[in-house]
């Protein structure tokens, strides 16, 4: 309970750091300000709440919060719907059923079928903490070989080749911490989604500050560029399908633009998985292709 609310307070306090009495629509009140947000006084007016309360909730020493408070906080603090659902689980953490961390993981067999359906664009599944549960060859030859088992996660901070070949590396890559954020205030109980993002902040210092800032979001689709070190700069939207009978899985498909030279080099590269020392193409190959 204790660490759960210390989690809310900080959520709070970090949207309330963000939030300043112009943007909120009200007057400033009168005194020197010694934060850069609004006071915990002025969110509480904004809330419906009295100031009393809302230092309670920030300070953790809350125990039971209403839907409508919670609710009531969101309006204040803008909250988008991802931000918004993340305050409810940080303030009713124990309502949701532990999650399995033993069990061995198996991708969904519908998403398996739809992976080898757009084998000719590059996919993978993903799982609880980010787990690989599938990928296409084409995903290994565009990015890199992501064994099943292995944690995309980890592989976004504490693999080099990750930096190397995502160019918008930063955008992915904190887009992917908020998305463990998200994770593990559905889940408090997975010891080893807790323990992947205990090691990646001790480990990087961009994934340390990005969890510092309490940003959230839901796996979503994203634009991805690669650099390829044989065809050179690859451009994708990522879209994302959740399993229906499971929303811990998500197939990841990496899409391209039609008639776009990313989508003209798909078929150089996926002729590649069969030769096991491809070379650079043909400057012919290439006229389409990414610059190198």
């Amino acid at each position: 309970m204790t660490r759960d609310r210390a989690a809310l307070g900080e959520f709070l306090r970090s949207r309330r750091d963000r939030l300043t009495p112009s943007t909120a629509g009200i007057e400033a009140f009168p005194g020197p300000r010694r934060v850069p947000g609004l006071r915990k006084e002025e969110l509480a007016v904004l809330a419906g709440v009295s100031p009393d309360y809302y230092s309670r909730l920030e300070q953790g020493r809350q125990a039971t919060i209403s839907r409508e408070v919670l609710d009531s906080l969101a309006r204040a603090l803008r909250l988008d719907d991802v931000e918004r659902a993340h305050l409810h689980d940080l303030a009713a953490p124990a309502r949701r059923a532990p999650m399995s961390t033993t069990t061995t993981q198996h991708a969904d067999p519908g998403l398996l079928r739809l992976m080898t359906a757009v084998e000719h664009l590059p996919a993978l599944i993903i799982g609880q903490r980010a787990e690989v549960l599938a990928r296409n060859a084409l995903l290994a030859t565009v990015l890199h070989d992501l064994p099943v088992g292995s944690s995309l996660a980890r592989f976004m901070f504490l693999d080099p080749v990750a930096r190397e070949r995502i160019v918008n590396w930063e955008t992915f890559a904190s887009t992917t911490v908020a998305s463990l954020r998200r994770d593990l205030a559905r889940h408090p109980h997975d010891r080893r989604l807790a323990a992947l993002v205990d090691d990646l902040r001790a480990a990087d210092a961009d994934a340390e500050r990005w969890w510092n800032d309490h940003g959230v979001r839901d796996y979503a689709s994203v634009a991805k560029k690669i650099r390829h070190p044989l065809v050179g700069e690859l451009e994708f939207d990522l879209e994302i399908v959740t399993a229906p009978h499971d929303p811990e899985q998500r197939l990841i498909v990496y899409t391209a633009e039609r008639g776009s030279p990313t989508e003209r080099m798909l078929p150089v590269l996926a002729s590649w998985d069969a030769d096991p020392a491809p070379t650079a193409p043909r400057a012919s190959d290439r006229s389409g292709g990414g610059r190198a």
